[in-house]
């Protein structure tokens, strides 16, 4: 029989199968679980362990329901702690019995699971930590906070108001039904984007069938001489950079005196299945500098990249530096992976299992849907993406107006079939970058060729590129390095405006020919400094160029160049959905 037809065969069956487990791979979950439950089986020891610490929860649970029923005024020890960041039972009310036994119970049978998915011999780290993840999803839909019987503010709440709050909950869920089915932005969704969102000045001087690029208005009468390229991700839009005035980073950089460059990525559908990561890199990364070194001629560029886009602009930047292109001012890197032993919680999603599962799925559409990568995101955040706003909206029956950040976040994008799998495949499974054996045209790159000062930003909280894995940039280039460490996650860290009082940062400079200093002992090491890192990156970037005077901004395009200004930025790739 035709190869082919059994392969396409076997594509369509999986595909099929996608849709049905929202693209998360049986198999590799069978295998994970399975690794688990089989060394679980054959350790006795732990075995031991897990019952003691069953009989020992069950028995402080039963002492504090004691206490709670015969002296409630006096107050007990309770015999479980939430974990840091876990605010369901905040409340007061959850101090009254019952929902006090309630809450403890659920923690305890919280605990004993974490201890009995982890720490079992034998379990390889991905297995023992899916099983680990996908247990812990699976009581949070079980939590006690998520039901209006066992809630005591939601029960209290329905009482008072006779259960006015759950029918407007059940009309905000058809609400939010509705639009998701038609595609329309989010109840209390007001910003609009070239209005509210992504509103600086600028032109569209570049369109290609990938990227536009857009040159930002001057807002100063005169600019520091060398140009800023910001290369964003290709996952979501890229006016994260660009949200309301106060949380604009580019709005911040012009108004610091900085000509700057921003790509705006297209939202791929079917026809662009076949592009690859390296068509990002020669349509997106190179042609935008060509364009900015046709703009501000004879200048050198500073090159900023965050997330994919960062880890896209270090390949640039290491190809650029192999074959003896010297435009590059500095390269900074925004909670950019260039290491990917260590990639948090998202590789749960990622191994070979998986990765075959998702090539399948895309493969029959030609790319990525929105909500795939959005969806596997949220799950890393659940308690706070999901199950709060089930409480919050559906059984509370409140309404809250977006913030610009969430905004944002809600406009997802595709991603397409060949670039998606070259991803996960080159980087994530086969970590090619790191060990320099990632191929740009017919040879590798590596990333010890770059030379220009390197500016690299992780955030404390950061799910998608944790700060340890983010700060291996130190490791892996022979340049001048400067880390700076924020508080926030990965994108409320990186949107930190100057205005915003709760941010504060770690900051730390290597030498090339400095010695090593780990993650533990710069974060023990590095004094902390209140306030948004912009100014620090800014700062950094001007004292590159102190000694070159600031010059008159240059025009907007250069249409004798081929880079006429197209129309006002945002452009048009933005507003696809």
């Amino acid at each position: 029989m035709d190869g082919a037809f059994t392969s396409t065969l076997d594509r369509k069956a999986k595909s099929a199968a996608a849709r049905l487990t929202g693209g998360i791979s049986p198999v590799a979950l069978l295998g994970a679980f399975t690794d688990w439950g089989l060394h679980l089986a054959g350790s006795p020891g732990k075995q031991i362990e897990l019952v003691e610490k069953g009989l020992t929860g069950a028995a402080n649970l039963l002492r504090f329901g004691l206490h709670c029923m015969t002296e409630p005024e006096s107050g007990a020890t309770h015999p479980a702690q939430a974990q840091k960041g876990d605010h369901r039972f905040d409340a007061p009310a959850w101090e009254r019995f019952p929902f006090n036994l309630w809450s403890q119970s659920f923690l305890l049978t919280e605990q004993w699971w974490h201890e009995a998915t982890t720490s079992v011999r034998g379990v390889t780290r991905q297995h023992s930590d899916v099983v680990a993840f996908v247990t812990r999803q699976l009581l949070d839909m079980a939590a006690p906070s998520n039901t209006p019987l066992t809630n005591p503010v939601v029960l209290e709440q329905t009482i008072l108001q006779g259960g006015a709050n759950l029918l407007r909950g059940a009309q905000n869920f058809l609400e939010d039904l509705g639009r998701q089915l038609s595609h329309e932005r989010a109840a209390g969704d007001d910003f609009k984007v070239g209005v509210d969102l992504a509103a600086t000045p600028g032109k569209v001087i570049l369109r290609n069938r990938l990227a536009e690029v857009i040159q930002y208005a001057p807002a100063t009468e005169t600019v520091q001489a060398e140009p800023i390229l910001i290369v964003p991700a290709w996952i979501m839009k890229y006016y994260i950079l660009d949200l309301s005035a106060q949380n604009s980073l580019v709005r911040y950089l012009t108004g610091r005196g900085h000509t700057v460059f921003i790509i705006s990525w297209k939202n791929p559908d079917g026809g662009d299945r076949d592009l690859g990561l390296d068509d990002y890199r020669q349509l997106g990364v190179m042609a935008a500098l060509d364009a900015v070194s046709a703009i501000v001629p004879g200048e050198k560029i500073h090159a900023a990249g965050y997330c994919l886009g960062g880890t896209l602009l270090s390949i640039a930047a290491a190809a650029m530096a192999r074959d003896g292109d010297r435009r590059l001012a500095s390269l900074t890197l925004l909670a950019a992976q260039t290491d990917f032993t260590e990639p948090g919680e998202i590789a749960l999603f990622i191994n070979e299992s998986q990765v075959t599962f998702l090539e399948d799925m895309m493969w029959q559409r030609g790319f990525l849907e929105t909500g795939q990568m959005a969806g596997a995101f949220q799950l890393l955040r659940s308690n706070d993406l999901i199950w709060s706003r089930l409480i919050h909206d559906y059984l509370l029956g409140q309404r809250e107006k977006l913030i610009d950040l969430m905004s944002w976040n809600a406009d997802a994008t595709r991603m397409p079939f060949r670039m998606h799998s070259e991803y996960l495949r080159h980087l994530f499974l086969d970590n090619e970058l790191a060990r320099a054996q990632f191929k740009v045209g017919e040879h590798t790159v590596a990333l010890t060729d770059i030379r220009v000062p390197v500016f690299a930003v992780g955030t404390v909280t950061d799910h998608v590129a944790p700060w340890r894995s983010v700060y291996k940039i130190n490791q892996l280039t022979d340049t001048d390095v400067t880390f700076l460490l924020t508080s926030g996650g990965h994108n409320a860290g990186i949107v930190a405006g100057p205005e915003n009082p709760r941010r504060h940062y770690q900051i730390g400079h290597r030498l090339a020919t400095d010695a090593h200093v780990d993650p533990e002992r710069f974060e023990q090491q590095a004094p902390r400094r209140d306030g948004s890192w912009w100014p620090a990156w800014a700062g950094w970037i001007e004292g590159l160029q102190a000694d070159r005077p600031r010059v008159a901004p240059p025009p907007l395009g250069n249409a004798d160049a081929g880079y006429a200004a197209i129309e006002e930025a945002p452009g048009s790739y933005v507003h696809q959905s």
